[in-house]
């Protein structure tokens, strides 16, 4: 009895010490620790940064196999972006991680590869090779070329094909090679040549085939009669022939897959009509349960910015923008078909933007605010206006609406990165530009982008923002309502198929679905005027 308070002294005294050390440790490790800015983006706080750092992975989006340094946006494009409350399914992120392992056996210049190639050169297909693959060739500007690798992604993933990319030289380093351990670009020795010359009218197209009985829908058709190698078109112009429509079908989707290389080249989103065929039905649930986190998911999946590219992106970004607490990305394209002037433009883009409370009021000249309007807390503080525009103009015009600082409730900055006033296609310092101002866009906390725009869809769909759309027009006077609010992530499917795989016939309803969406707020002015021509 006489030793017990002896122990109970040991016994405090060494927790004490235990105590003690343990803080201390913690405080030397805290110390060592890098400091991150308080303010990384947009208001984000230490703790939601931290956060985002566990979430480097986008909940398994991406693989952990790459060294950061190789590809910096990787892992740092999602410290900028708004946190996403979309979360890849499990099946999404299994299908991705046995991609990668099928393009890792099967990529370019790999034993199985060039197995197939050998069996290539016989010009019939088998049904015993463990590779197939499905060849990607650029067509359009950047946002249509994002749209149709996504969609032809997608495609190689329900198809369990490999997606190997034809690399034009305004398309080669723009992006981080997206599967680990091997490369998605075809090797330049590849036998078939001029990729880029094949179309509806050539003898390799499966719609020329089918059209000329060169080729059998019958499922129970053999392999080894069918061609190694088959052109697939899925140009905006496909909608003139229903031949080439027959790919949306369920029994062209038995026959194409019994042909070792498939070559698709388009210009718009196609992946919607992907949903269209039952023999998908299962999968595309399965991996996206919310079919607007499409493009969404594969977009972030796929894009990252080379070095070079996200380096200019990040530049301008902490130069300029990176200053204000809320920032409104403006992306404005003006078409050859549009006849509304630049001043009726501008117009519009100002009242969308002073009505649905997305830019910042203005005092009239007797000091009251060009509209009530409630400020939430986000917009209290500084304000910067991105505008992403090929032309200069409405930069201008919005530089000099704001340059008042005595109609203004609080600090206004507008910038623009670049106006390069044409697009210049098949030109890679534009490209580079174009991808790094798309990142930029992606940044803001709103945006309003315009009707139409493959730039505009990119850009919101990765931020998973939905945005403000600048309803579009045929005629020159202003448009009203101005803009609208779009329903969904995912973009649109600008030229869906008329055919009715049933009939073999064009059809004025097959096409109309909850996962098929028109431009927002552009069915009035194209679709109603033109689709009747299509569909007689």
């Amino acid at each position: 009895m006489t030793m017990r308070p002896l122990f109970q002294v040991l016994f405090l005294t060494a927790m004490v010490f235990l105590i003690l050390h343990f803080t201390n440790q913690l405080s030397i490790s805290r110390a060592s620790s890098p400091r991150r800015e308080t303010r990384l983006h947009n208001g984000v706080s230490n703790q939601s940064t931290t956060s985002k750092l566990g979430d480097r992975l986008l909940g398994g989006l991406l693989s952990p196999e790459f060294d950061e340094q190789s590809c910096l946006s990787r892992y740092q494009s999602m410290l900028y972006h708004k946190t996403s409350p979309h979360t890849p399914s499990p099946y999404l992120v299994s299908k991705l991680r046995s991609y990668e392992a099928l393009h890792k056996r099967c990529g370019s210049n790999t034993p199985l590869f060039n197995k197939s190639v050998e069996q290539l050169r016989t010009n019939h297909s088998t049904d015993q090779l463990e590779c197939n693959y499905v060849i990607w060739t650029p067509l359009g500007g950047l946002g249509n070329r994002m749209l149709t690798l996504a969609s032809t992604f997608l495609y190689a993933l329900l198809t369990n094909r490999v997606l190997l990319v034809d690399h034009a030289t305004d398309f080669v380093d723009l992006f981080c090679e997206p599967f680990p351990g091997s490369s998605w670009v075809l090797p330049s020795n590849f036998p078939v040549g001029n990729l880029d010359s094949y179309d509806a009218s050539s003898e390799k197209s499966y719609g020329y085939l089918l059209k000329h009985k060169l080729i059998s829908e019958d499922p129970e058709a053999r392999s080894d009669i069918l061609p190694g190698f088959v052109f697939v078109n899925l140009e905006s112009s496909y909608i003139w022939d229903v031949y080439d429509q027959y790919f949306c079908c369920d029994e062209s989707q038995i026959v194409l897959g019994k042909i070792n290389w498939l070559l698709v080249r388009s210009d718009v989103y196609f992946l919607p009509g992907l949903f269209m065929l039952s023999t998908f039905d299962e999968e595309l649930f399965l991996m996206f349960p919310s079919k607007e986190t499409v493009f969404h998911h594969l977009g972030r999946y796929l894009f990252k910015p080379s070095n070079s590219v996200w380096k200019l992106a990040l530049q301008y970004y902490h130069s300029y923008v990176a200053k204000s607490n809320h920032v409104v990305g403006i992306q404005i394209r003006d078409f050859p078909w549009s006849l509304m002037s630049k001043e009726n433009r501008f117009n519009q883009i100002m009242n969308c933007g002073l009505k649905e409370n997305i830019l910042p009021p203005v005092r009239d000249h007797k000091g009251h605010n060009h509209k009530t309007l409630h400020l939430t807390e986000d917009q209290t503080g500084s304000k910067a206006i991105l505008v992403i525009s090929l032309y200069k103009d409405y930069y201008d015009r919005m530089k000099s609406f704001y340059a008042s600082t005595t109609r203004l409730n609080r600090p206004v900055n507008v910038y623009q990165p670049t106006h390069e006033e044409a697009q210049r296609l098949k030109n890679l310092s534009h490209n580079e530009k174009a991808l790094a101002e798309i990142y930029l866009l992606s940044f803001s906390d709103v945006m309003l982008t315009s009707a139409w725009s493959t730039f505009g869809y990119v850009s919101y769909s990765i931020a998973g923002i939905k945005p403000w759309i600048l309803l579009s027009s045929k005629v020159s006077k202003e448009v009203n309502p101005p803009c609208r609010q779009v329903r969904t992530l995912d973009p649109c499917f600008h030229v869906p198929p008329t055919i009715n795989c049933k009939t073999k016939r064009r059809s004025k309803t097959n096409w109309v679905g909850s996962h098929i969406l028109m431009d927002k707020g552009n069915i009035s002015s194209y679709h109603k005027k033109y689709l009747p021509n299509y569909l007689d």
